[in-house]
């Protein structure tokens, strides 16, 4: 096996919540991680340099509002960066990633006729299906992409054939938050543009796991949360600048009228988003200490950023196929979704089990007693756990990695599972 090109103890060391241990001093196990990340200790000091040194509110005369003003901006520049977007005006930041896509929904619904039709899949995250449900109210129609239930995969073939000149968006998350499945995005926006609708891009699960570049992808828009990838509770929108521009906000009269501070409705998190901007430098001090020649093509922070994110997917790679060699030799357990090790360069690191005999729940709370823990349930994927046929028998057990974990904790995570 190569060796990482990470320092996992030295990465470990920086998030205080990883020193923590149960009563009989065992260490805590997270692999809660696809429903929010811990946070290293750089992201807990920038809030709290915030909230001590600039805590004021915006476009104020004075020295605490213009320090205030400064980071909020830098915050953007370096979202961008993380996002290889074009322009820090194409980032808006709001309280989460659920609250963005609905008011970015309304926004849409106000450019709608009647017959106008939206594509969602049966792969997503609720937070990227039931915004859209919502414009039946305008008149608009509906189109559901199936999944593949053998494999939880998105077939191309079948996008093209919901694909329609009445298409005005296509609603599809870059990985599944359930099942881990990555889909391929800019393939899909290419399918979107050609028949002249535009594409919503749901990175909340992929963020945390592998670069993102949303010009290379040719999405329109997308969105993700920072406290899914080592921040602090903070929702994110990328939306292409003239795509923007053209979109009618929900606002109060004073709000500024340009990109993207109408969508940034009434004030915002600011401690939040000066965490959020920690969180990015975190990731690219990881690529700063690589040496390597990839990603010659960027610079400074973006280039760090891409290197970082490669490494981490390259890392968790590893845990991968390590978990799931494991997983595969206890009797009775089934796992949903790509289990092939040639596949899983198109999966992230989560992994949704069932063993019989036992509720998704019930094991939860049992790995949870021994200081590991998991998600059961739908974890808001409503509509993957009713197409695999498990939501009304308590869902599945996720157990999703991140960068932050080793291998050692998955061999305790598998004594456990046995002990079931």
């Amino acid at each position: 096996m190569p060796e990482p090109l990470l320092n996992i103890p030295k990465l470990r060391a920086q998030f205080p919540a990883l020193q923590q241990r149960m009563p009989d001093g065992s260490p805590l196990i997270y692999f809660d991680g696809p429903g929010g990340t811990q946070v290293p200790q750089r992201v807990i000091d920038a809030m709290t340099d915030y909230l001590v040194k600039m805590n004021a509110n915006k476009h104020g005369l004075f020295l605490t509002s213009q320090k205030s003003d400064a980071a909020l901006d830098a915050a953007a520049v370096a979202m961008a960066d993380f996002l290889n977007a074009a322009s820090p005006q194409e980032i808006a930041f709001g309280n989460n990633m659920t609250s963005l896509t609905f008011h970015l929904s309304r926004s849409i619904a106000a450019t709608l006729q009647a017959g106008d039709e939206i594509i969602v899949t049966r792969l997503d995250h609720d937070a990227n299906i039931s915004p859209w449900l919502a414009l039946q109210e305008k008149g608009a129609v509906i189109r559901w992409w199936d999944m593949n239930p053998e494999n939880c995969t998105l077939d191309a073939a079948a996008l093209e054939k919901l694909l329609t000149r009445r298409t005005k968006l296509v609603a599809v998350g870059y990985a599944s938050n359930a099942v881990g499945t990555i889909n391929d995005v800019k393939h899909f926006a290419k399918l979107a543009h050609a028949a002249g609708a535009m594409i919503f891009v749901d990175a909340v699960h992929y963020a945390p796991h592998g670069p993102i570049d949303v010009q290379a992808s040719g999405c329109d828009f997308l969105a993700c949360s920072v406290y899914k990838f080592f921040g602090p509770h903070v929702g994110v929108l990328y939306g292409k600048y003239a795509a923007l521009e053209k979109l009618p906000p929900y606002k109060v009269r004073p709000q500024e009228n340009e990109p993207p501070h109408k969508f940034e409705t009434g004030t915002l998190n600011h401690e939040g988003i000066a965490g959020a901007a920690a969180a990015i430098d975190y990731l690219a001090a990881i690529g700063k200490n690589i040496a390597a020649n990839s990603f010659t093509e960027f610079s400074g922070r973006r280039r760090d950023l891409k290197r970082a994110m490669h490494a981490i997917q390259q890392y968790e790679l590893q845990l991968s196929r390590y978990l799931a060699t494991a997983l595969q030799k206890i009797s009775g357990l089934k796992i949903y979704g790509l289990t092939a090790s040639e596949d899983f360069g198109h999966r992230t690191p989560t992994f949704a089990i069932r063993l019989p005999n036992l509720s998704p729940q019930e094991i939860a709370r049992r790995l949870g007693k021994q200081g590991i823990f998991v998600w059961d349930g739908n974890f808001y994927a409503l509509e993957v756990t009713t197409r695999l046929g498990v939501e009304a028998s308590g869902g599945l057990v996720r157990i999703g990695l991140a960068h932050y974990n080793t291998m050692e904790e998955i061999d305790r995570l598998i004594d456990a599972l046995k002990s079931l």
